[in-house]
């Protein structure tokens, strides 16, 4: 939404929106803009969700696992769980070949890893929402 629709929205002119926006980047509170690209629409349509449970949980294991996770594109959400299992990992591929050979490849040479779990995402209801306002 543009400021000029956000400031009708809210009863403001632009300016007063604008700068309260600042703030709000300023402070942040907004962390930022991206794009929301289809990742079907650029040929990454297959999705699975993997449960991970290290075979030990200490600062070093969790820390390289983590980098790890972070630094590969593939892996587009990972969440550190309390209890059983550790990680939930949200994956993109091209489809089910693909994923197979990300798993085959990448997910099993996480270090640390004693558990590996997919479960392949039939369609997605709601993504990408923000906390309620």
């Amino acid at each position: 939404m543009t400021a000029t629709a956000l400031a009708a929205k809210v009863g403001l002119t632009v300016a007063p929106c604008h700068r309260r926006l600042r703030d709000l980047e300023t402070s942040g509170v907004i962390r930022g803009y991206k794009a929301d690209i289809d990742p079907a629409a650029v040929g990454l349509g297959f999705e699975a969700i993997v449960f991970v449970t290290l075979r030990q949980v200490d600062r070093s294991t969790m820390e390289i696992f983590e980098n790890r996770v972070a630094d590969n594109p593939n892996i587009v959400e990972a969440q550190r769980l309390f209890g059983s299992p550790d990680y939930l990992l949200k994956v993109i591929a091209e489809d089910l070949p693909g994923y197979q050979r990300f798993y085959d490849a990448e997910l099993t040479s996480l270090p640390g890893v004693e558990r590996l779990t997919s479960t392949l995402v039939m369609k997605n209801i709601k993504s990408n929402a923000g906390p309620p306002l």
